[in-house]
């Protein structure tokens, strides 16, 4: 969201500063300022999911494996169960074809997670 306020504020500049250097150091230092800010959103949000993670009941912290395993249920039955399914009604010749589950609103949620769980390794291995 802030990266989509910096090309406006910008181009602001042009109207106010004629100096180019001047310039182009208060675009960069807004840059910065903004980069900082996301780093720090999600260095926080990553506190909160520590936090969560610990907690005892499983509502609060079993919420991110069964978004997970509702993913991987619904990738098993796109790419395994459903189209094995379809193959057997055709042998058996029955009229019946069972569709596919739409994944585009699924696969950002799960790539999310792999992504989340791919630096959690990588962090700790690198300590």
């Amino acid at each position: 969201m802030l990266t989509a306020l910096i090309g406006p504020v910008t181009g602001l500049l042009d109207k106010f500063i004629e100096d180019k250097d001047q310039k182009n150091a208060l675009a960069h230092e807004i840059a910065t300022m903004a980069s900082k800010a996301q780093a720090e959103n999600n260095k926080a949000q990553l506190e909160v999911n520590k936090e969560e993670a610990k907690h005892e009941s499983i509502f609060v912290s079993g919420w991110r494996p069964a978004t997970g395993w509702c993913c991987v249920s619904a990738m098993t039955g796109n790419f395994m169960i459903i189209p094995f399914t379809n193959f057997v009604m055709e042998l058996m010749e029955k009229d019946i074809v069972i569709p596919l589950i739409p994944l585009d609103t699924m696969m950002p949620v799960l790539l999310g997670m792999l992504g989340l769980g791919g630096l959690r390794t990588y962090e700790k291995t690198r300590k």
